[in-house]
C-alpha cells in the first residue's frame, strides 16, 4: 500500500498527497486579525505556515463548506479560483460558482492518477453542531478518500455528530487515517452545544471509525476554539489511543500508515 502525506498549513488547511494527487482542505491563508460573519466577528490568532503561493498547485480542493471566514476566507477564494476543482455542498457551488463541484452526501468523483488508476472521493455528511443546527450553521460536507493500493482516508469537515461519525463507519469504514476538525468550536448562536468534536469526541470517532492514524486540524489559530492540542493529548491518552495521535505543528509533516 502507497502513503499518505498530510503537510499541516494551519486552522482547516492542509495538503494532502495521494497516489500521486495532491489536495487543499478548507483553504485559509489570511494574515491574524477580526473576520465578520454577519453581525458577528471570529477573531484568527495566527497566521498560516505557508502562504498561498508556496503551496502551489494542486489536483483538487476539498472545501467542507464557504460559508464561514475560518473555513474559505478572501485569500483562500483567490487561491480556489486557481484551482481546477474544488470539491463541495450544492450551497457553495450557488454562492461561488466554478471551479465549485457540488458532490451530493454518498456520491463520488474519480480524479486521475498519474499511475493510470484513479483516487475516488466520496462526499459523506457532516453536522456543523448539534441536532437542528443546520439552518443556522448552514451546510457541510465530509469526504473520504480511496482507490486501489491506497490508504483509506476521512476528512471530517466541521461535524460535531458521533451519529455521523457511526453511519459513515458503516458505510465506508474501516479507515487507516481519519483527519478529525476538533477545537469545540463555540459560538453565541448555537449556545448550549460545540459546533465540532470535542477533544473527547474525537478520540471515541478514532475507535468509531477504526483509524489506526488520526491527524487532528481546525482546533487553533481562532478564538472560537475551547480546546488545543493540549486537550486532545491528554484525550487520546485516556482513551489508551496516544499511539493513533499525530499532533502536527504549523508546517509540519507526516507520512501515514
Amino acid at each position: 500500500m502507497t502513503t499518505v502525506e498530510i503537510l499541516y498549513i494551519g486552522g482547516p488547511t492542509a495538503v494532502l498527497e495521494l497516489g500521486g494527487v495532491r489536495l487543499l482542505t478548507d483553504p485559509t491563508f489570511d494574515a491574524p486579525g477580526e473576520y465578520p460573519v454577519g453581525a458577528r466577528k471570529l477573531v484568527k490568532t495566527a497566521g498560516p505556515a505557508l502562504a498561498a503561493p508556496e503551496v502551489g498547485t494542486v489536483d483538487a480542493v476539498l472545501l467542507s463548506h464557504d460559508q464561514h471566514p475560518d473555513n474559505l476566507d478572501a485569500s483562500g477564494r483567490t487561491y480556489l479560483q486557481g484551482a481546477p476543482v474544488a470539491l463541495s455542498t450544492a450551497s457553495a457551488y450557488d454562492r461561488i460558482g466554478a471551479p465549485v463541484r457540488a458532490v451530493p452526501s454518498w456520491s463520488h468523483v474519480e480524479l486521475p492518477r498519474p499511475d493510470g488508476g484513479s483516487l475516488r472521493v466520496t462526499a459523506v455528511p457532516a453536522q456543523h453542531g448539534p441536532d437542528g443546527s443546520e439552518p443556522i450553521v448552514g451546510e457541510v460536507t465530509g469526504f473520504v478518500l480511496s482507490g486501489d493500493g491506497l490508504p483509506k482516508v476521512y476528512v471530517s469537515g466541521d461535524n460535531a455528530s458521533l451519529d455521523v461519525v457511526r453511519a459513515i463507519a458503516e458505510r465506508q469504514g474501516p479507515f487507516d487515517v481519519a483527519v478529525l476538525f476538533a477545537g469545540a468550536a463555540r459560538t453565541p448562536l448555537v449556545p448550549d452545544a460545540p459546533l465540532t468534536l470535542t477533544s473527547e469526541a474525537a478520540a471515541e470517532a478514532a475507535l468509531i471509525l477504526g483509524a489506526r492514524h488520526v491527524v487532528p486540524l481546525h482546533f487553533e489559530h481562532w478564538g472560537h476554539f475551547t480546546e488545543d492540542g493540549a486537550a486532545l493529548t491528554k484525550a487520546f491518552a485516556g482513551a489508551g489511543l496516544s499511539e493513533r495521535l499525530h499532533l502536527l505543528e504549523p508546517g509540519g509533516s507526516v507520512r501515514l500508515p
